[in-house]
């Protein structure tokens, strides 16, 4: 039986002893953030992203539902006050949902019913199994800006629920990312208009791709949103997952 600490284990090698993959991913983020910026990072899971935000002096906001995750980054953070550990998901408006928790694979938890349907299709997801559940307090972007200030960047990797996190969001941000599953693809869709939307009070975002973990963007330019829909079906077919990247056009600085 896989156990719950064997699958934080693997989270762990996976998301902190990868150096190359730091290197190039403080290159990109070192775009969005700077010193004393503010940095959320929805779906936090063991902190590797905000170790990263954190050696750019970026002021972390880290909003983690899953209590071992939780665990993890109170005891790697410790002390440590630029980072801000939220307990909590995101959603399109507070409450209390219920999360799907896979033991061995912690990084796919998930509150979305959908997505796990849509991805069991994908045979990278065929041995993932979400055999536990838990219930977890949700609260929206809009309430975390009131209580720690405007982001310069947006982290959101939820799996499936990033158009209900963003449905919680009423103002534009500078920049923001989201995560991108060919077999999830509609999903991705719907946060793309959503986003869209709310960035045409502000002279409206532009975007780029960056393949899975490779911390490069797939686009030399940053594209509208009908452009970056066509790169994404480019790399629909060949099932490369990663994530989009939005920022209005006075960033990065």
């Amino acid at each position: 039986m896989f156990t719950r600490a064997r699958g934080i284990a693997r989270s762990l090698l996976l998301y902190h002893c990868r150096p190359a993959t730091q290197r190039r991913a403080a290159r990109l983020y070192g775009e969005f953030l700077r010193p004393g910026d503010i940095g959320f990072d929805v779906g936090a899971h063991v902190g590797g992203r905000v170790r990263i935000w954190r050696r750019l002096g970026v002021r972390v906001v880290a909003v983690e539902p899953q209590p071992d995750c939780q665990r993890v980054l109170r005891w790697a953070f410790r002390g440590d006050p630029g980072v801000t550990i939220v307990p909590a998901a995101l959603g399109a408006r507070p409450g209390r949902a219920t999360m799907a928790l896979s033991t061995a694979t912690p990084t796919v938890s998930t509150m979305s019913a959908e997505w796990i349907r849509s991805v069991t299709t994908d045979r990278s997801f065929q041995q993932v199994r979400w055999d536990r559940a838990v219930e977890v307090k949700v609260t929206t972007l809009d309430d975390l800006i009131a209580a720690h200030g405007v982001p310069a960047f947006c982290k959101i990797d939820v799996e499936g629920f990033e158009a209900e996190v963003l449905a919680g969001l009423s103002r534009p941000v500078s920049a923001l990312s989201f995560e991108y599953l060919p077999s999830a693809h509609d999903a991705a869709l719907t946060a793309l208009d959503i986003v869209d939307r709310l960035g045409a009070s502000a002279d409206g975002y532009r975007y780029n791709y960056s393949p899975v973990e490779t911390m490069r963007f797939a686009s030399a330019r940053w594209l509208d949103a009908a452009d970056l829909t066509g790169l994404l079906d480019r790399f629909r077919p060949i099932g490369r997952s990663g994530d989009v990247y939005a920022r209005l056009p006075r960033t990065p600085r």
